[in-house]
């Protein structure tokens, strides 16, 4: 998938999704839930704070 398509996914451009990416911006929390909808993991997972992919739902 291309970060152009990433981006459509998450409602923002191809280049807003790079620098969350790279880690220049910090990504806000509504985007932190659709990337974890999106992979259906959970955001502890996507954060590094768990092993665990499962969510709590």
């Amino acid at each position: 998938m291309t970060q152009k398509e990433m981006g459509i996914i998450l409602s923002c451009s191809q280049r807003v999704y790079s620098d969350y990416e790279r880690g220049v911006l910090d990504i806000p929390t509504e985007i932190l839930i659709k990337l974890a909808n999106y992979h259906n993991v959970s955001i502890d997972y996507l954060l590094n704070r768990t092993n665990k992919k499962e969510t709590n739902v």
